[in-house]
């Protein structure tokens, strides 16, 4: 068998990780320690991203005709390949957070939606929460002015019922007529 029908298999498999990708995030892993790749994994893992270590070869016949192809001159030296369907910033997020603490690991590049990012893009890109917390934000926002107005609809409903009772109240009570002053 020829080496390049034994790399196709490979080849292919990058393919159809990265054919619904968002996002892409390239990193050099030398260095780190098994505790440390491990926990990195396991991280990925949670937030739905696909995290595996590839040849530049393979990688680059993968990434061909892709918007991925510019990634091409950042795959120098050992490369692993941090790959999202779902959470576009996920990767660039839990990356850049676990090389805070794990100096070994060293981001190299990578492409979210479309748009080619360096280092500091990445870094930038990382501080970005995610699509749900976004939301959650969102919709907090819309719910406030509406929360705010029914409270004070409440406390007006509430002042005005109180002033209905105390004015049921006044009226409901006899006035006292004073007996008229006797002279003596």
């Amino acid at each position: 068998m020829a080496k390049v029908e034994l790399k196709q298999p490979v080849v292919n498999e990058i393919i159809e990780d990265i054919k619904d990708a968002q996002s892409i995030v390239l990193v050099d892993y030398r260095g780190l320690t098994v505790a440390e790749d491990t926990e990195l994994r396991k991280q990925l893992r949670e937030a739905g991203v696909t995290y595996k270590v590839r040849k530049n070869t393979m990688m680059k016949r993968a990434f061909e005709g892709t918007e991925f192809a510019a990634l091409d001159e950042h795959l120098d030296g050992p490369s692993a390949i941090a790959i999202a369907k779902e959470d576009a910033t996920a990767p660039a997020r839990i990356l850049c957070s676990f090389a805070k603490t794990a100096k070994a690991l060293e981001l190299k590049a990578g492409v979210v939606d479309g748009v080619v990012y360096d280092v500091a893009g990445l870094t930038e890109l990382s501080t970005i929460p995610s699509r749900e917390v976004l939301l959650s934000k969102l919709l907090g926002s819309i719910q406030s002015p509406i929360t705010n107005f029914a409270r004070v609809i409440k406390q007006i409903a509430e002042k005005d019922g109180e002033a209905v009772v105390a004015e049921a109240a006044t009226e409901e009570t006899p006035a006292v007529e004073e007996a008229p002053a006797t002279e003596e």
